[in-house]
C-alpha cells in the first residue's frame, strides 16, 4: 500500500514538474507595488492578460509574452486627472503626451461645459461649429473612435445644458425649459455622464441661481451622479460659495467636489482655514464633500475672467460688440479696476503685473505671449483695463492668460488634506507642431510629476503611497468607477511604472512645452502606450461611463 502511494505521488510530482509554466501577455517584474489603497509598497510581480490584471505576487515560474523589468521602480495604478481640458487637444493629437508622460491614464472633462449635448442652434455658434454629434454620449463616443491613448470620462456641463435651452441670456429658465434641461440630464446620465459640472464665475453659467443647480443635481441623483463645481467665488466670497456647494449637495442628496480649491487673491489667503473647517464640518455631518487642486500658485483662463458678466451676456460676439462702445468701455474699465464681491474679478485680485498673457488666435498678436498685461498696457500707452479690452476685440477671442493668485503656503497645506485629489485644469498637448504656436500654463506638462517629485520626494509633505492613493483610488471611488483606480486581480490594467527618485516636472511659465521625466512605462486597458518613456502610438483609451449608464 505504501509503495503504491509512493508511486502515485511520484507520478503526480512528475506531472507538476513537467507542466508548462503559466504564460501571460505581460509580466511586470520586481517593482515596488503600490496598490492605490494607501498601504506601503511591497516588492511584487504583476501580470496582465488582455485588458485585465491577471495575477499579483511571486511569478518567478511564469513567463510573459512581454516582460518589463521594474526593479527599483514604483508600480502603481494609472493616475486620474480630475480636471482635464484634453477634450480639445485629443481631437488634434490622441496621444495625450503631456499627461501620458506623467502617468495619467484617465482624463475627466466637464468643468461647466461638456462636448454634448448640442442643439441645432448651438451648431451655429463658433464654439460648436465643427460638431458632428447631438447627444452627450455621441460626443464621447466620437472622441473614443478617433483613437486615443488614454481613457476619457466626463461630467455633464451645467453651462452646456443651459445654453442648449436658454442660450446666453441672463434670465431664469421657464418651467418648460427647466423640464427639458432635467430631461437632458437624465438622458446624459444614461449615456454615461458622471454627474453635473459647473463653472459659475463665467457667463452664462454666472446667471444660474442655486435653485437651477439643485434641480439639475436632483435629476442626476437617481443615476448615482455627483456635483462638481468651479464655485461662484474663490476669493471675496469663497466661504459663501462653499456654503452654496454644500447646500446643493445636501438638498439634492448627492456627493460634491470643489474644482481646484484655492483662496484666490492675497487679501483672501487667510480664508483657507475657515474653508477647510466648512468642508470638514459638512463631511462630519454626512455630506460627502471632496476637492481637487493643481500644484501651482497661478491659475489660467481668459481675460473674460477680468470683466463683469453683464458685458458678456449674449455670447462672444455680443461681448466683443459691446467692448467697441465707448460708453460701455468706460463703465467696464471702472468696474475692472476696483474690488467687488458681486463677481469674480481675477484681474484685480492678480493685479495687471500678475496677469501673464498666454494665448492669441491671431499671429500678429503672438509677440505679446509671455508678457504681463501691465507691460503690454505700458507698451501701448493705455491703462491695463483698456489694453485687456483692446486685446479681446483685436484677437476676437477671450485671450488666454495666467493669473498669479495663490500662496505657496496654502498650496502645501491643501496637498496634505486626505480628501484632496489632483487635476491639471489643462489640455494634454504635445511639445511639437501646432501646439507650439501658443503658450500654456506649465500645469499641462507638469502637474502630477510636480506633486510626486517636488512635494512628495523633495519636501516630504505626504508619503508616496498616500500621494498614489490620491491620484488613483480616491478619485476612482469618488467617481464610482468600476474596477479602476487600484491594482487588484480582475481590475482593468491601467498601470504605471515610474522612478520615484527621478520623477520631475520641467515645464515653466517661460518654457512650458517641456515634458516631465521619470515615468517609464504606462499600460492602458492592458496595452502598452508608453515604453521606456516614449509613446508607442497604441490607441487603447476608452470612454469610461458613469454608474448611471444604461439605467431606465
Amino acid at each position: 500500500m505504501i509503495r503504491r502511494a509512493f508511486v502515485l505521488f511520484s507520478c503526480l510530482l512528475a506531472l507538476i514538474l513537467s507542466a508548462p509554466a503559466q504564460t501571460y501577455d505581460v509580466i511586470i517584474r520586481g517593482g515596488t507595488l503600490y496598490d492605490g489603497s494607501g498601504r506601503r509598497g511591497v516588492r511584487s510581480d504583476l501580470a496582465i492578460n488582455g485588458d485585465t490584471i491577471a495575477a499579483i505576487g511571486d511569478l518567478a515560474k511564469a513567463t510573459g509574452k512581454t516582460e518589463v523589468n521594474a526593479k527599483g521602480k514604483a508600480v502603481s495604478p494609472g493616475f486620474i486627472n480630475m480636471l482635464s481640458w484634453a477634450s480639445g487637444t485629443l481631437f488634434r493629437d490622441g496621444r495625450a503626451q503631456s499627461d501620458l508622460r506623467q502617468g495619467v491614464t484617465l482624463e475627466v472633462f466637464g468643468e461647466g461645459s461638456s462636448l454634448g449635448p448640442v442643439s441645432a442652434a448651438m451648431k451655429k455658434d463658433r464654439n460648436y461649429a465643427n460638431t458632428t454629434w447631438t447627444t452627450f454620449g455621441e460626443a464621447m463616443e466620437t472622441l473614443e473612435k478617433r483613437g486615443i491613448s488614454v481613457n476619457i470620462a466626463s461630467f455633464l456641463g451645467a453651462t452646456t445644458v443651459r445654453i442648449h435651452e436658454v442660450g446666453y441670456a441672463d434670465r431664469t429658465p421657464t418651467p418648460e425649459e427647466m423640464d427639458r434641461m432635467k430631461e437632458l440630464v437624465r438622458q446624459s446620465m444614461r449615456e454615461g455622464a458622471l454627474g453635473i459640472g459647473s463653472s459659475l464665475i463665467y457667463a452664462p453659467a454666472f446667471y444660474a441661481k442655486t435653485e437651477e443647480l439643485v434641480a439639475l443635481c436632483e435629476a442626476a441623483a437617481p443615476f448615482g451622479g455627483m456635483y462638481i463645481s468651479h464655485m461662484r467665488s474663490e476669493g471675496a466670497r469663497l466661504l459663501e460659495s462653499i456654503g452654496e456647494l454644500i447646500e446643493i449637495a445636501r438638498r439634492a442628496k448627492v456627493p460634491a467636489e470643489i474644482f481646484h480649491l484655492k483662496a484666490a487673491g492675497k487679501n483672501n489667503w487667510g480664508k483657507l482655514n475657515d474653508a477647510i473647517r466648512m468642508i470638514e464640518s459638512a463631511r462630519a455631518a454626512g455630506i460627502r464633500v471632496t476637492a481637487d487642486m493643481y500644484t501651482y500658485t497661478a491659475g489660467a483662463t481668459g481675460l473674460n475672467a477680468s470683466m463683469p458678466p453683464w458685458v458678456q451676456e449674449g455670447g462672444h460676439d455680443e461681448w466683443v460688440k459691446r467692448l467697441r462702445d465707448p460708453q460701455i468701455r468706460e463703465r467696464v474699465a471702472m468696474e475692472m479696476a476696483k474690488p467687488t464681491d458681486e463677481w469674480e474679478n481675477l484681474g484685480y485680485d492678480a493685479t495687471p503685473e500678475g496677469t501673464l498673457l498666454l494665448d492669441f488666435r491671431k499671429p500678429a498678436l503672438r509677440s505679446y505671449i509671455g508678457k504681463t498685461l501691465a507691460a503690454v498696457a505700458k507698451e501701448r500707452g493705455v491703462s491695463p483695463q483698456i489694453a485687456a479690452m483692446d486685446l479681446v476685440v483685436e484677437d476676437d477671442s477671450r485671450v488666454g492668460a495666467a493669473y498669479f493668485l495663490m500662496s505657496e503656503e496654502n498650496v502645501r497645506r491643501q496637498i496634505k488634506l486626505p480628501y484632496m485629489s489632483f487635476g491639471s485644469d489643462g489640455g494634454a498637448p504635445s511639445a511639437e507642431g501646432f501646439f507650439l504656436q501658443s503658450s500654456t500654463h506649465p500645469r499641462a506638462y507638469g502637474n502630477f510629476a510636480r506633486l510626486l517629485g517636488r512635494y512628495v520626494r523633495d519636501e516630504k509633505l505626504i508619503p508616496l503611497e498616500e500621494a498614489i492613493r490620491r491620484l488613483s483610488a480616491l478619485p476612482a471611488s469618488n467617481l464610482k468607477l468600476k474596477k479602476r483606480g487600484e491594482l487588484k486581480q480582475g481590475y482593468f490594467a491601467d498601470v504605471v511604472v515610474f522612478d520615484p527618485a527621478t520623477i520631475r516636472d520641467h515645464a515653466t511659465f517661460e518654457k512650458p512645452h517641456q515634458y516631465s521625466t521619470g515615468v517609464e512605462q504606462v499600460f492602458v486597458n492592458g496595452q502598452q502606450v508608453l515604453k521606456n518613456g516614449e509613446p508607442t502610438g497604441a490607441r487603447a483609451g476608452r470612454f469610461i461611463r458613469g454608474s448611471g449608464y444604461g439605467m431606465n
